[in-house]
């Protein structure tokens, strides 16, 4: 993967200025503490932060150029090694700002490629983050100041006076092209796999919801799946899945993917589609949210608006409300079957958060005690195909079983329920 900037997580932190032109579009002040939280994710001191009023970009610099002259004063004073835009800068932009700063200067987006790239572990984590940033880079060979001054043919040129230029687009456009094909290899292959659960009749649980709200936690307290789960943003990348078995005997898959935030940059979307496709395709959603963030119900809303556009609308929906033992507004939240409030970290309300799992999966499956007649025992032996035997005994009347059956049998199995 391409080093957008020279920050390895183990230097000492960066120094950084964040700035943030507020027209009105968002809401400055929470975009800018986020930016905040991606800048210490990656490993950077966040040591100044600046935000201008104004009604529109400017085009060649981002923000106004007396603002400007007033922040390349200030950083020496703060030492700072870095200014991080709260915005997608052009790649003219970025050298008229570096020009004037005589710092390094990235924007948002570049920023969180960054932080994916530190954090993709998987094979295809690691290709969709390169993938965003070779679409990232394309259209700013220009503005980043790529030399024009090679000339030449040989082997691998497509000619004699081909420009650096040229030859790198071409570079790029063939790299896009390579990591898009072996994308599409895995993505064939997750299909497949996704296709064998539904055959063989696996349940699926997609745990999604913003970044940092626990989603991890949840997953490692349900399952002990070992995920990475710190208090960063992005800190899980790759997709994990683990199989509970809930309350009524049934196993559900748990799949547990990337963590979603306000303005995603598009090619960032683009590329972890197929990552957050497994939400589309599972039968029940966990929307987690961090009830102890001023912001959940807007980070709640970002997350239900992507589900959306995934196609995931119909899918049930339980809504996860995290944290809980830091939270300070439990009794603005009202429980319901669609509704639980729970603690990963203090794995506090995980029953009620299974009994709602319970509920809201469709009936594939029913836990019921039956005595079936010796002369019916073939019966017991259909039950065992598609489903599950907890309890056999042999009593005078019968073989008492407790057992999951099948929806297919259920019909036929009323008959030897034992009350």
């Amino acid at each position: 993967m391409i080093p957008l900037y020279e920050n390895k997580i183990d230097d000492a932190p960066v120094k950084a200025v964040l700035v943030c032109v507020d027209t009105g579009e968002f809401d400055a002040e929470i975009s800018i503490a986020e930016l905040g939280e991606l800048a210490r994710s990656a490993n950077a001191e966040v040591v100044g932060e600046m935000i201008q009023k104004k009604t529109s970009y400017d085009s060649a610099t981002c923000m106004g150029s007396g603002r400007l002259e007033e922040l390349r004063e200030q950083l020496p004073l703060l030492e700072a090694e870095l200014v991080i835009f709260d915005h997608e800068l052009t790649g003219v932009q970025v050298r008229n700002i570096e020009e004037i700063l005589d710092v390094r200067v990235i924007d948002r987006t570049t920023l969180i490629l960054d932080i994916f790239a530190q954090r993709a572990r998987t094979k295809e984590g690691k290709l969709q983050v390169e993938l965003a940033q070779q679409k990232y880079r394309l259209p700013r060979l220009v503005g980043l100041g790529t030399s024009l001054s090679r000339l030449g043919g040989g082997i691998g040129t497509r000619g004699p006076g081909e420009t650096k230029l040229e030859t790198d687009k071409r570079h790029i456009r063939k790299r896009i092209s390579y990591l898009e094909s072996e994308l599409e290899e895995l993505k064939k292959h997750r299909n497949f796999s996704r296709s064998r659960r539904k055959k063989d009749g696996v349940l699926c649980a997609a745990i999604v919801g913003y970044t940092n709200v626990g989603k991890s936690t949840l997953m490692n307290a349900l399952t002990d799946a070992g995920v990475l789960a710190e208090n960063k943003l992005f800190a899980t990348l790759d997709i994990t899945s683990r199989s509970i078995e809930l309350p009524d005997g049934r196993s559900v898959m748990l799949i547990d993917t990337v963590g979603l935030i306000r303005r995603l940059p598009h090619n960032l979307v683009e590329a972890f589609k197929s990552t957050l496709e497994e939400a589309a395709a599972a039968d029940i959603i966990l929307n987690v949210q961090d009830l102890s963030s001023t912001e959940y119900e807007q980070q709640a809303k970002v997350t239900r608006e992507l589900l959306s556009e995934l196609g995931c609308d119909g899918i049930p929906v339980v809504n996860v409300m995290n944290k809980a033992d830091t939270a300070t507004n439990l009794d603005t939240i009202f429980e319901d079957d669609n509704t639980v409030i729970i603690s990963a970290k203090n794995r506090l309300g995980f029953k009620r958060l299974l009994d709602c799992i319970v509920k809201n999966l469709p009936e594939t499956a029913k836990r019921m005690k039956l005595l079936v007649p010796y002369d019916m025992t073939a019966f017991i032996g259909r039950i065992r195909i598609d489903g599950k035997i907890f309890t056999e005994d042999y009593t005078e009347n019968g073989t008492l079983v407790d057992a999951l059956v099948d929806v297919k049998l259920i019909k036929e199995a009323e008959k030897y329920i034992f009350e």
